[in-house]
């Protein structure tokens, strides 16, 4: 299993891709997926976290 497999299947069953969540966590696409390569700290996962749902949010608003 991946590192951050949680974290990968919430944005791939999303339907969200990697530099929306990069983008909202103000990150290139290419540093988030390195972050993505090992398991992330606390810290970090809960910054994913909220970053995944502040974009559901934005999309049950129709932003």
């Amino acid at each position: 299993m991946k590192a951050n497999q949680e974290i990968r299947d919430r944005i791939f069953l999303n339907r969200l891709r990697n530099w929306e969540v990069a983008e909202k966590l103000d990150l290139s696409d290419s540093r988030f997926c390195v972050w993505l390569r090992t398991e992330l700290n606390d810290e970090r996962k809960a910054r994913v976290e909220k970053a995944i749902d502040e974009l559901l949010a934005e999309r049950m608003k129709g932003v």
